[in-house]
């Protein structure tokens, strides 16, 4: 098992755990609750895949991802109540999820020979499309387009890495400083309260 294979699944573990925890406080019932994992922990990924044409998608070609992130959804649902504990340490296991998920996507394309914009936007899909189809079907303004500093860390950390990638800089190098890059950003914005500028009324 690889670091990045490590660190994938546990941002896969993150991601349905905040997913599983969103279902529950819009009090939906076992199956709301799984699906709002499920889909928050692999949407991203799974619509990556689906737009570069990489199919089956990277989680029906290792079943790992759904195993996962149905038991952590299941854990969630039954123990929510004994793991409460676990919400603000999951801020920081979501920052690393939020670092290999950029990583892994933006790799990929740059695998697929995609261009700079759009390595960068498959990077950032990947780690906040689920997010954003969590806060949909949960009826929330999608996180991404609220005041946090989230999806403009990914995006710095997967232009890092394209533009590591351009100058030849080898690709494990390229891609711990582009996660790094990520993880520090997040991790500073929620210690700061950092939040991008908002329109004068």
């Amino acid at each position: 098992m690889t670091l990045l294979y490590l660190l994938d699944l546990i941002g896969t573990a993150a991601f349905a755990a905040s997913g599983a925890w969103a279902g529950i406080r819009r009090d939906m019932d076992l199956l709301g609750v799984l699906v709002l994992g499920l889909v928050t922990a692999t949407g991203g990924g799974t619509l990556r895949d689906i737009l570069l044409g990489d199919l089956p998608p990277f989680s029906l070609q290792d079943e790992t991802y759904l195993y996962l992130s149905l038991v952590v959804s299941l854990l969630i649902f039954f123990f929510h109540r004994r793991l409460d504990f676990l919400n603000h340490p999951l801020l920081y296991f979501d920052a690393v999820g939020l670092g290999t998920f950029v990583v892994i996507g933006t790799g990929k394309a740059l695998d697929f020979q995609i261009g700079f914009v759009g390595a960068i936007m498959m990077g950032v899909m990947t780690a906040t499309a689920g997010g954003v189809l969590r806060d949909v079907l949960s009826n929330q303004v999608p996180l991404i387009l609220r005041k946090e500093v989230y999806a403009s860390a990914c995006i710095v950390g997967a232009a890092l890495l394209t533009a590591l990638h351009h100058l030849n800089t080898p690709r494990p190098v390229a891609a711990l400083a582009a996660a790094l890059t990520v993880i520090a950003i997040r991790l500073a914005a929620i210690h700061f309260n950092w939040s991008l500028p908002r329109a004068e009324h």
